[in-house]
């Protein structure tokens, strides 16, 4: 599938700034469902073309599918997923253009908010409502919208057009608000998200629909579309975005982890968690680790000067909190074999991602707690049964050790985000049931100081292949 953008006018060369792409560079990007490249057919300081062709692989889609029967049925694999604009494109937007897509631009920030003449083409649209839905969505928006239908086969021409368009949109806006635009209303056009949605996806509706979709004609109809028709989901996203609820929720996270911080603060928790794991990764004599969940990168930064771990990869869903830790472990600044040695990447846990394969050790630290119970087997599938590293260290809070915390309400857990905090016997319970699911055993570790009947702030679980 192809989406390009093209600047023209007196800020058409910001555009590779806004991008985080260098104009003279093919550039190429490993996601869970093919890969990524970025390129530009066309660069000169009147005109600058951007490129993202995703190349996406369906066979390992399918032979992926949890249940899908070995080999598939045939309408599995013959389809339009390869080249079609769909909820995938989205993805790769998020992942590849992460930054571009929230408004950072480290070098020119002036660029962030500056409106640019801006064409984008999305090619073979699949659209569930013609043109007619096309130019509903996204003339009300501001756009200058172009829309031709392809035919079935223009080898065979009386079979007529299909279902798909290519697509070309014109506006002068900044580049942000665009490509908010393009992220949410192309999977409202297929009408077909290729991924569970659940509470996590509210959240990005709401964050990238601030500001204009509350007042949108059509949101009803973009709120069920986005979220597969789920009634209730779509209902609780239109009532914060109507109500002014909508949040950065990345900016909540960070000040929730900084009230936890606190919280835990009169023990060094944070410093003996990080501590504990790269202890227990020395040990278990890992040399290449996955971070999963990697935040900021405060473990990365301690694993980075042990020199017998050749491999570092931060995984994370937030774009923010892998900037963070770009920035700390000093990325941009170091060449050679730093930079060969740590690589972050944009992704979610509970869905099968090759890139995740292959490491010997993987940490999940302070993690499993900000998971819906119902998704732990989804992590479980993608960590244990999938990626199957070598050793597998977990942390999670111990609710028992709560009442120490005399900053903490009764009955209150340590972080707002928290889904729920196990105690000693219920975590083992969870721990050893996915070790023998999983063909792993599990040993268990306390960290921080320990109370003869509470027991330790912090529980570690370290399983081994």
């Amino acid at each position: 599938m192809l989406f390009t953008l093209r600047a023209t006018g007196p800020h058409a060369s910001g555009l590779g700034y806004l991008l985080h792409k260098h104009p003279d560079k093919l550039q190429t990007f490993p996601l869970a469902f093919g890969r990524a490249h970025v390129f530009y057919p066309e660069a000169s300081a009147e005109a600058v073309t951007a490129a993202l062709l995703v190349d996406l692989d369906p066979v390992a889609l399918v032979r992926g599918r949890p249940g899908s029967s070995e080999g598939g049925l045939v309408d599995q694999y013959v389809n339009d997923r390869p080249y079609a604009a769909s909820s995938f494109l989205s993805v790769a937007i998020a992942q590849v253009l992460g930054s571009a897509l929230a408004g950072r631009c480290k070098d020119r920030p002036e660029l962030v908010q500056t409106s640019i003449a801006l064409e984008a083409t999305l090619s073979a649209v699949p659209c569930r409502g013609g043109a007619t839905l096309l130019r509903a969505l996204f003339e009300p928006l501001g756009y200058e919208v172009t829309a031709s239908r392809l035919p079935l086969d223009e080898r065979f021409p009386a079979w007529g057009e299909g279902a798909h368009h290519d697509v070309r949109l014109r506006k002068a806006c900044p580049l942000s608000e665009l490509l908010s635009h393009v992220y949410v209303l192309v999977p409202v056009l297929d009408d077909d998200k290729h991924y569970w949605v659940g509470e996590d996806e509210v959240e990005k509706l709401v964050y990238h629909g601030e500001g204009w979709l509350a007042t949108h004609p059509e949101k009803e109809l973009i709120a069920r579309r986005y979220l597969k028709h789920r009634a209730r989901l779509a209902r609780a996203a239109l009532d914060r975005l109507v109500s002014g609820e909508a949040k950065d929720s990345d900016a909540e996270a960070e000040a929730h982890a900084e009230e936890e911080a606190a919280i835990e603060a009169p023990v060094r928790l944070d410093e003996a968690r990080i501590e504990a794991v790269a202890r227990a990764l020395s040990d278990e004599g890992a040399k290449t680790v996955v971070d999963l969940g990697c935040g900021e990168g405060k473990l990365l930064a301690k694993l980075v000067r042990n020199r017998a771990i050749t491999q570092l990869v931060g995984v994370d869903v937030s774009q923010r909190a892998l900037d963070v830790a770009s920035e700390r472990l000093k990325l941009d600044r170091h060449g050679g074999r730093k930079s060969e040695r740590i690589e972050l990447l944009h992704g979610s846990l509970l869905y099968r991602d090759a890139r995740l394969s292959g490491f010997d050790a993987a940490t999940l630290v302070e993690v499993i707690e900000h998971l819906e119970l119902s998704r732990l087997g989804a992590l479980e599938r993608s960590v244990f049964a999938h990626a199957r590293p070598r050793v597998v260290v977990v942390t999670t809070p111990n609710a028992e050790y709560n009442v120490v915390f005399t900053s903490l309400p009764a009955g209150h857990m340590r972080h707002k985000d928290h889904r729920f905090e196990w105690t000693r016997a219920e975590f083992e319970a969870w721990a050893r049931g996915v070790a023998e699911r999983n063909a792993y055993t599990v040993r268990f570790a306390p960290i921080g100081p320990a109370d003869d009947t509470l027991g330790s702030p912090t529980q570690m679980a370290v399983f081994s292949r």
